[in-house]
Formats: structure tokens, sequence, C-alpha cells
């Protein structure tokens, strides 16, 4: 099947957001932020300079610039470059080879380069805790929260935050945060997430981690 052709969405407005069924409060000391698979070969597939790549882009800036600023770890997943046929799995006949061998490929986006202190973790697959030490990092960290983000909403995204609810670690999807394929799979994602996490925007999340509990969805 391959990566789609992507057009132009804009990002969902606050008042189409699932009401989330867990009431968690989101706490500096416990949380985390994972930015996940904020690379070149996939971000390269929004219209550039649209939504929603532009707010996508500068809404995970301004939580990782906050996350650095309260001294929360700040996690990117990143798939490999060039992965052989046994390594990539079933993922190849569903989604292609995946990214090809160019570093330029495989590079987080320029605005969101890794910073010293900052984690990379291969994930070779969408869910960012398979095959992965994330897990392991958290807890030696003490986390048990987890804000997520970035690319794709109802894969990745989803994925990781259903896992991340499995292990007792609180998941916290930035609806606006985070992109997909369109509209429609950008707002099933967030339903999904809800049922098992909070759904909640950059601006709410960011004011709650600065100034305590806000009104959810705010």
């Amino acid at each position: 099947m391959g990566l789609p052709v992507i057009e132009s969405y804009p990002m969902p407005a606050r008042s189409a957001l699932p009401r989330s069924c867990a009431s968690w409060t989101v706490e500096p000391a416990r949380a985390a932020l994972l930015v996940h698979d904020m690379q070149n070969h996939f971000v390269r597939g929004y219209p550039a300079g649209r939504s929603p790549v532009v707010e996508l882009v500068e809404n995970i800036a301004a939580l990782r610039e906050l996350a650095g600023t309260l001294g929360m770890p700040v996690v990117f997943s990143a798939e490999p470059a060039a992965q052989p046929p046994g390594r990539r799995g079933l993922v190849a006949d569903v989604w292609g080879p995946g990214i090809g061998v160019e570093p330029e490929d495989s590079a987080i986006v320029e605005p969101l380069t890794p910073r010293p202190g900052e984690h990379v973790l291969a994930n070779v697959r969408p869910n960012a805790f398979l095959r992965s030490h994330l897990g392991r990092l958290l807890r030696e960290g003490g986390r048990d929260q987890l804000i997520v983000c970035g690319v794709y909403a109802h894969l990745g995204v989803l994925l990781t935050a259903a896992d991340a609810f499995m292990n007792d670690i609180q998941p916290f999807v930035v609806a606006d945060a985070v992109a997909d394929f369109s509209a429609e799979e950008h707002l099933m994602a967030l339903r999904w997430s809800a049922r098992s996490g909070v759904v909640c925007t950059t601006d709410g999340l960011l004011r709650e981690l600065l100034l305590g509990r806000v009104p959810r969805n705010a």
C-alpha cells in the first residue's frame, strides 16, 4: 500500500474533541514528552506551509520548550533507515519498504532537531514501546505519565498511547500536536484515545503544566 498522498485539512476545533474517560491531571514531576516519528520522510507528505503541518510543528515545539524548562524527559521515536525485510516484517506488506538510505529522510524535521540531553529511540514498529527501551527509560526516571504527539494519529500515536495505558502509564494525547492522513482519521484516533487516556489541546496542557489543573479540552 505505502503512504498515501495527504491533503491539507484543519486541525480539529476544541468543540470537536471527544470527552476523555479519564480525569488525570498532568504533573511535570511525573510526565515525559514523546515526539513520535517527526521525520522528514513522514512530515514531507503534508502540504508545506498549510494545515495541519504548520500547527503540528509549532505546537510540538511549544511542548518541547516547556518540557525542557520544567526538567521533563523529552523522547523522540524515529524509524530506522534502510531496514532489511527481515527486520521490517509484516509492516512492509502494508506500508512498503519504509525510509530509504538518505540521511535527510530519517532525520527529525529541522525545527525539532534533538538537543543534548534529549533521547532518540529507534522504533521498528509504529508502537514506540515495542522493541525499544522506552518503558525502561520511563521507569528509571520515575515517570508514569506520557504526553504523546507526532504522526500518525491513528497508527503510532494511538498504539503507543494504548500500550502506555496497558502498562499503567497515563497517556495524554495532544489533539492539535498530532496529525494523520485525513481529518476523519485524525478524529477517529482521538475518539479511541479518549477511551483509555486524556485527549487535550496544546494550550490547555501548557497551562496545566504551568498553573495546575484547568478544565479538560480548554
